[in-house]
């Protein structure tokens, strides 16, 4: 696909464009509204491919919850092996789409990996994430950045109560939620372990109060979070935290997701995850 495409969904979704403006510049690039019309499912995510783990599957435990933050109710997804044990815990971090089917699906791998998966939804001060992708992309800008931080933050807490809980906890997100998980490891000193896909960076001055080992996947075609890198990195030397960081050269922001055809690559995808699941059985169980 031409990369000018990618490169004006990524704006759409993250400056965000209005839907008329951002369908105005795609039928110039693509030359026709036809061909527009028929490009846009293939950058729009396929919810009818999320399920990679059946959501009824028979070797897991799945439930929805609601933990307090405040005089917020943080709803979340929570998928576990179905064995009744202690497991290292995950948070899984949506993008700016809020909480939807594919993170849910994440979970469940996570949880196919041996651990306690919890999945929280940002836009739960608003009743929860819209059907509607543009309505829950606007939610996101309607959200205050420090109590957003403090609501993922207080699900550690949570966990802290549950029986199947080892006391260890890390976290993965996946664009917005890449750039959560870079936010809780410089605010949750308990948390052993962040993972952060192609996510923005915290500021350079924090990066001292990590307690963490991060890993950092990155898309050698993402040019916006990409510029991001060098002082993250300099800032994470110089002060001696454990860290791996990946470049998947040759792919687009978003290679993870595999509901969105234009950017998954399988490929990528696969290296990165295993990478993720790798890091987490070191610093988690």
């Amino acid at each position: 696909m031409d990369q000018r495409i990618i490169n004006l969904y990524d704006e759409y979704t993250h400056k965000p464009l209005a839907r008329h403006e951002f369908f105005s510049r795609l039928v110039k690039i693509t030359g026709s509204t036809a061909v527009a019309m028929a490009v846009l499912p293939l950058l729009e995510g396929n919810y009818a491919k999320a399920s990679t783990i059946k959501v009824n599957d028979d070797d897991l435990f799945t439930e929805r919850i609601t933990y307090p933050s405040g005089d917020v109710n943080m709803k979340a997804y929570v998928a576990r092996p179905l064995a009744n044990a202690k497991y290292g815990a995950v948070m899984v971090i949506h993008e700016n789409r809020g909480l939807n089917a594919h993170i849910e699906d994440v979970a469940r791998r996570a949880a196919k990996a041996g651990f306690l998966a919890i999945a929280p939804d940002a836009l739960s001060p608003f009743g929860g994430t819209p059907a509607n992708e543009d309505e829950a992309r606007q939610g996101f800008t309607k959200l205050d950045a420090k109590q957003t931080v403090q609501n993922f933050a207080k699900g550690f807490d949570y966990l802290a109560s549950r029986k199947d809980y080892n006391g260890k906890s890390g976290a993965v997100g996946f664009c917005w939620g890449g750039g959560m998980v870079n936010d809780l490891a410089v605010s949750v000193p308990s948390l052993k372990a962040g993972v952060a896909f192609y996510g923005r960076q915290p500021d350079a001055s924090l990066v001292p109060n990590i307690k963490a080992a991060v890993q950092l996947h990155y898309a050698g075609l993402d040019d916006r979070i990409d510029a991001g890198i060098p002082a993250y990195e300099a800032a994470l030397k110089a002060n001696n935290i454990k860290y791996e960081l990946y470049m998947y050269e040759g792919v687009n922001h978003a290679f993870h997701n595999d509901t969105s055809a234009a950017r998954y690559n399988e490929a990528a995808a696969k290296l990165a995850w295993q990478r993720t699941i790798d890091f987490f059985n070191k610093y988690l169980k």
